[in-house]
């Protein structure tokens, strides 16, 4: 017990340095974007691009379970490839793309898999302790070079753990370490770091009920936290995850709390109340109980200038905004606000009257542009769209320049007012499909290529163009899908080269607006025909291949000092499809990367399971592993007591994909 206590200690020692910028030698990975702004940046080189293929499996965590320790682990619970212990086990160690263990893969077989609870949690390591929330009501507390259990936290009635983790806070003088994190019943907790105990002194016992002050009137509406808090000195800002319908419900508010009391500090109105700036744009009583422009993903701050960076949603319902005429603010918009009192200081809006369900979603990665012999402090925004937003992050003003271009309104829904122009960024060029043209359809194979064409033919011939192509009564193919594009994996930061990797995948929607059986509105609906039914993906969904020309799936590297792509890469395969000697494709994916100061990449996200290393000059793929389902989430590193850098991903499959799912597991890598 002492051990772990002065472990805990100096865990506070080292969050305390940590985050302040500039600072070096930083060997944990203390907040879910490794820095406050969100680069998810280490310093850490011990694994560079000359020995990562040479890494193995140290131990991993089954969050159904327990520690599992060595490559025997990696063979367990694999039924639905057709892969034995030994095959499997030689894919993680080998890994190379290329070797033998690469062949192995096979298929993306569905059958045999024990279904598990989604998580895309980003486990968090302060002082050689790692904290992680799972998909099993449990928060846990483990040793870092070992994954032993130090103390875990069950949430029983309080709800399950939001999926894409916690945050940490070091106490202050009243109060002690925190980890502080949100459910899906819409409370938000504060557990001692050192003993996992409910901290008592925050809220009731150790609990705040969000739900209080924006849901006190739709009692029946869900509220929850999917993501983890920011915290900004003894500040803690939240988002929220609420319906995406009806029209008006739960309010999706920012706010701020008191990190010692749990009381709360401030609101900012996500859709503006009378006599707020921009109140004006929303047309008669629209405004009112407006539901959705709620921020579900990720918020950073910038601690040097005390602003926090909030992505904000589509305000309901999506698709069809004829009760919401004009622009919508502050939906789909980047808002900086202080992060002491919630007021703002400026705004970006990277859709307009958004009729697509493209929330900005991503974190807001805090970065320097070197331009014309100046720093300048800006911030990335990444989008659903595919389109990568740089701006000054003092001022919100583009840095490469931003364009209003018209785009089409050729499918009007009755009562809906599209808006006629969408902002595009001058640099870089977007980092996805937006558009599709009939010509441009799937041919790797030659099955393949039929069923897309069938799909085209659905209902009497399908609509195309774009970017920006309409929803309306006609059923029409739109990029990116409703999922993206990009989405809330969002962007890394490796501030040596001056490179943004970002992931995206090139997937689309293939819908249309229907009356709602009470005939009050419309909602999207996918061909009547279509085996992928309402889902409405623009694939063929028992294959996963979508209907468009390869790549389905793509790694970038943008220098952000010129606005200009460096590389592009597929990211992830098809084994069915590189056996029969189709180029490598990509796959769709979910998730985000991580850059180390030892040159490289980490990233899972593809459905395909496997969780890879890039070179981050090149984009060179240089090691993956089979980790058994898709990971579904974003890559950390840390150096253990030992003196080891290792390498992190949860992986659980499930999601939006429609991965196979298992008991989420936490695989952690090392040099041998």
């Amino acid at each position: 017990m002492i051990e772990r206590n002065g472990m805990r200690f100096l865990a506070l020692l080292v969050l305390t340095t940590a985050i302040i910028p500039g600072v070096q030698g930083q060997t944990d990975w203390p907040t879910f974007g490794h820095d406050p702004g969100g680069q998810r940046f280490s310093p850490l080189k011990q694994i560079d691009v000359k020995n990562v293929s040479q890494l193995k499996l140290a131990w991993s965590y089954n969050t159904e379970a327990q520690v599992e320790e060595g490559p025997a682990a990696e063979g367990r619970g694999r039924g639905g490839r057709g892969r034995g212990e030994a095959a499997a086990r030689g894919a993680a160690d080998a890994g190379a793309p290329g070797t033998p263990a690469a062949a192995a893969r096979g298929g993306r077989g569905r059958g045999g898999f024990s279904r598990g609870r989604q998580s895309e949690t980003t486990p968090l390591v302060i002082g050689n302790v790692l904290y992680m929330s799972t998909a099993y009501n449990r928060v846990v507390a483990l040793e870092a070079d070992t994954g032993k259990e130090i103390w875990v936290y069950d949430l029983k009635s309080l709800g399950t753990p939001g999926m894409r983790g916690i945050n940490y806070w070091p106490g202050d003088k009243v109060s002690p370490p925190e980890v502080i994190l949100g459910t899906n019943a819409g409370k938000m907790l504060a557990i001692n770091a050192k003993t996992g105990t409910l901290v008592p002194g925050f809220g009731q016992e150790g609990v705040v009920d969000l739900r209080k002050g924006v849901a006190d009137d739709f009692p029946d509406q869900n509220y929850g936290l999917p993501s983890p808090p920011a915290i900004y000195k003894g500040v803690i800002i939240t988002g929220s995850g609420v319906p995406e319908g009806p029209q008006f419900g739960v309010s999706g508010d920012t706010r701020g709390w008191d990190a010692s009391t749990g009381k709360l500090l401030w609101r900012f109105h996500t859709v503006p109340q009378p006599g707020e700036p921009n109140h004006d744009v929303w047309q008669d009583d629209q405004w009112k109980n407006r539901g959705g422009a709620n921020t579900w993903g990720y918020i950073t701050v910038d601690l040097e200038h005390g602003i926090v960076y909030v992505p904000i949603g589509t305000p309901n319902v999506d698709f069809w905004g004829a009760d919401r005429k004009g622009q919508n603010l502050y939906g789909s918009s980047l808002v900086a606000l202080d992060a002491m009192t919630g007021k703002m200081k400026w705004f970006f809006q990277a859709t307009h009257h958004d009729n697509w369900d493209y929330d900005l979603q991503a974190a807001p990665a805090l970065i320097t542009v070197n331009r014309d012999g100046k720093k300048i402090p800006a911030v990335a925004q990444y989008s659903k769209e595919g389109l990568l937003f740089i701006l000054d992050r003092l001022t919100g003003k583009p840095i490469f320049g931003v364009e209003e271009r018209p785009v089409l309104r050729d499918n009007p829904t009755p009562g809906d007012e599209n808006w006629p122009t969408q902002p595009f960024p001058l640099k870089p060029p977007p980092l996805t499909r937006n558009s599709f043209k009939p010509e441009e359809v799937s041919t790797v194979t030659p099955e393949h290529e039929k069923f897309c064409k069938d799909l085209l033919q659905s209902e009497g011939g399908v609509m195309t163009g774009g970017p920006y192509a309409q929803y309306g009564p006609k059923l029409r193919v739109i990029f990116p899908s409703v999922i993206g594009g990009g989405n809330w994996g969002g962007i890394s930061f490796n501030p040596q080269l001056g490179y943004v990797f970002a992931n995206s995948q090139n997937l689309a929607t293939i819908g249309k607006l229907a009356k709602t059986a009470d005939g009050s509105r419309y909602s999207r609906q996918g061909p009547a025909d279509s085996p992928d039914g309402l889902n409405g993906r623009f694939w063929e969904p028992e294959k996963e291949w979508p209907c468009e020309q390869p790549p389905w799936g793509v790694l970038s590297a943008v220098n952000a000092n010129t606005g200009e792509i460096v590389w592009q890469v597929p990211l992830g395969e098809f084994p069915e499809l590189t056996a029969k000697g189709v180029p490598k494709t990509g796959t769709p994916n979910l998730g985000g990367s991580m850059a180390t100061a030892g040159g490289l990449v980490f990233i899972g996200a593809t459905i395909d399971h496997m969780f890879r290393a890039f070179d981050a000059r090149t984009g060179k793929e240089l090691w993956a592993t089979d980790v058994g389902v898709a990971a579904h989430a974003v890559p950390i590193t840390y150096q253990g007591k030992n003196g080891k850098q290792y390498v992190a991903i949860m992986a659980s499959g499930g999601g939006f994909l429609a991965s196979p799912s298992a008991p989420g597991k936490l695989w952690v890598y090392a040099l041998p």
